[in-house]
């Protein structure tokens, strides 16, 4: 009995469209090949309606050149239109900057006024942040040491990201795009707690002890793991 041949292209209907898994370990050609005939012969779409093609690469590395070709036969039927390739593969440089923002990196001085201090991960300063100095980190900061100058946490956009300090009296927090500066009016404390700032699920900026933390960002506890 002859073995059934492999199939390198598998196109399937969704509500959203088209979805077309694509073989990962045959050759480019091949799937250029078999995936022409498929289309040729199974007509999709008609002229009133545009039909959305999501592409699955599995572990198949496409070069530049490789995807737009891809692209390119598909929408030769002109009601066919790819709207994303998905590629198990990661690149060595996304693979480093996804190590660098997951990374928790620990640094021991004194920010003073003028320098910056910049992490793509999370930042663990032990020292302050005098009036003046800033610190940015990818992800969550914490500052063992009193925070009286600018704090930039999640500023790719991290809207979950949370700053945390000994000593909370900055000129300015800001998380994500989300920015509040020093509240002059807020009363001064007997006794100093180490405090927390986190946006709220209306984007709203909030002050808080840093006990809240566990409950507000269980997550945090591979910080725990790693100190």
């Amino acid at each position: 009995m002859n073995k059934q041949k492999q199939q390198n292209v598998t196109i399937k209907g969704t509500k959203d469209g088209l979805t077309l898994h694509l073989n990962d370990t045959c050759s480019f050609a091949e799937l250029l090949t078999e995936l022409k005939t498929k289309l040729l012969t199974n007509k999709h779409g008609d002229a009133d309606q545009i039909v959305t093609v999501y592409v699955k690469i599995g572990n198949r590395y496409l070069t530049t050149e490789q995807e737009t070709e891809l692209k390119a036969l598909i929408e030769e039927n002109q009601y066919l239109v790819v709207k994303q390739i998905d590629s198990n593969v990661i690149l060595k440089q996304d693979a480093v900057r996804v190590r660098e923002e997951s990374e928790l990196v620990s640094v021991t001085k004194v920010v003073r006024s003028g320098q910056v201090l910049h992490v793509e991960g999370d930042l663990l300063l032990v020292g302050d942040v005098n009036p003046g100095g800033t610190v940015v980190a990818g992800g969550n900061l914490f500052v063992l040491g009193a925070l009286k100058g600018i704090a930039h946490a999640g500023y790719r956009g991290n809207k979950n990201a949370v700053i945390a300090a000994s000593l909370m009296k900055p000129s300015q927090l800001r998380i994500a795009d989300i920015i509040t500066r020093s509240e002059e009016e807020r009363n001064e404390k007997e006794e100093n707690i180490m405090e927390c700032a986190y946006l709220d699920d209306n984007d709203q900026m909030v002050i808080d002890r840093v006990q809240t933390l566990p409950h507000l960002r269980p997550n945090l506890t591979r910080v725990e793991r790693r100190i």
